[in-house]
């Protein structure tokens, strides 16, 4: 079984080694286009419709199937997109398509520049941008990441996010927390997307069902007496895109890490609310 899983994750490794060398022949226009076009087509066949279906009914108990399939092709016709701008990931780093992300909230950023946050989003659009912009406009900053099963795409992906994302990439875990305190301890603010399941955590409402969730920003709060700051991304048009900085978050002394944590859901509840097709769908979320 092991050379099994040895030969899949090489092969797949190759398949999007040479998609990427074919995206950069032809440019992140050309390529956005065409990969949100072949994500639409064969994603489906790779992730199951009755999860998504009946992840999106849990959100929304009144969407219609008309709707459902409407969500489901804007969403992979997403995923298609943020696939194909991994290999321009320099460029967005850089002059070339740098001005393409805009900046809201630059008065929010102004106010906790002498102070350690804890930023906080969901994983919208390209959300690889979000800590590569925070990190540009001067905030010192530890992203936390999951890593790949796929062995030897998570070493592209790494060497990806730590030279033009973010240089401080802590893996998810404990020893990723352990990692993360210290860097707090430091000077250095942390970004965390807080819409994955997590094994240890609290069960609490996400539309209106229990799910397993992170209690990370809460438990620095309640140490460290800091701000959380929500953060999000959306794309405009084609590679453009809106990155909001919203304002910080001060949560009462009295505050318990289930409140902080449950209303930090509310305000991802609120975020999907707005822009559903531009959510990832596929994950078994409330598993």
């Amino acid at each position: 079984m092991k050379i099994l899983k040895f030969i899949r994750y090489l092969i797949e490794t190759l398949i999007i080694i040479l998609f990427f060398t074919f995206f950069k022949i032809i440019g992140i226009k050309i390529s956005t286009f065409i990969s949100g076009k072949i994500f639409t087509l064969v994603g489906p066949l790779f992730r199951s419709k009755n999860i998504i279906s009946k992840n999106l009914k849990k959100a929304f108990p009144n969407i219609s199937d008309e709707e459902i399939r409407i969500h489901l092709r804007e969403m992979w016709n997403y995923y298609g997109k943020i696939f194909a701008e991994y290999p321009f990931l320099n460029n967005f780093r850089n002059k070339n398509l740098g001005n393409n992300i805009e900046i809201v909230g630059q008065d929010n950023l102004k106010e906790i520049e002498n102070e350690n946050v804890v930023f906080i989003s969901g994983h919208f659009d390209n959300f690889e941008l979000m800590a590569m912009s925070l990190e540009k406009e001067g905030i010192n900053l530890a992203a936390v990441y999951r890593p790949l099963n796929n062995y030897f795409l998570n070493k592209i992906m790494e060497y990806l996010r730590k030279k033009y994302i973010c240089k401080n990439q802590i893996k998810k875990g404990r020893t990723g927390v352990r990692n993360l305190l210290t860097l707090f301890k430091n000077g250095s603010s942390i970004a965390l997307m807080i819409d994955q399941r997590v094994s240890e955590g609290l069960r609490l409402n996400f539309f209106q069902e229990e799910a397993y969730t992170t209690t990370i920003p809460a438990q620095f709060v309640k140490k460290f007496n800091c701000r959380i700051v929500p953060i999000h991304i959306d794309r405009i048009k084609e590679i453009n895109f809106r990155l909001t900085i919203f304002k910080p978050l001060k949560f009462e002394e009295n505050n318990s890490v289930e409140k902080i944590s449950q209303d930090l859901n509310f305000w991802l509840e609120k975020t999907i609310q707005n822009s559903p097709n531009k959510w990832i769908w596929s994950h078994d979320r409330w598993k």
